[in-house]
């Protein structure tokens, strides 16, 4: 598995893992995506991170894809991925 830079923030009182991926991400199927999601979310507990892993990535034309809950919808639409490079605060590493 490769390192991850991370965006570990707090939004709304909820710790929130935002990883950057590549654009290929977004085209992958659901399952196979949330593999992947898993896997980090598994890293991130054993390394005693806290939070929700929330994959972004560029969808091109200055858009932002995102796999989030419902609820936190909102907030990613009205942040890009020049904001989250700005919060890159943490590597998670395998």
């Amino acid at each position: 598995m490769p390192d991850y830079r991370i965006a570990h923030i707090r939004e709304r009182n909820v710790d929130l893992i935002i990883v950057p991926l590549d654009a290929r991400f977004g085209t992958l199927p659901d399952d196979q995506q949330e593999k992947q999601i898993v896997a980090i979310q598994a890293q991130a507990a054993r390394i005693g991170l806290a939070g929700t892993v929330i994959p972004v990535w560029d969808l091109g034309r200055g858009r932002m894809g995102f796999r989030a809950p419902r609820n936190f919808h909102q907030f990613f639409e009205t942040i890009s991925l020049k904001f989250v490079s700005q919060n890159i605060n943490r590597k998670l590493s395998w």
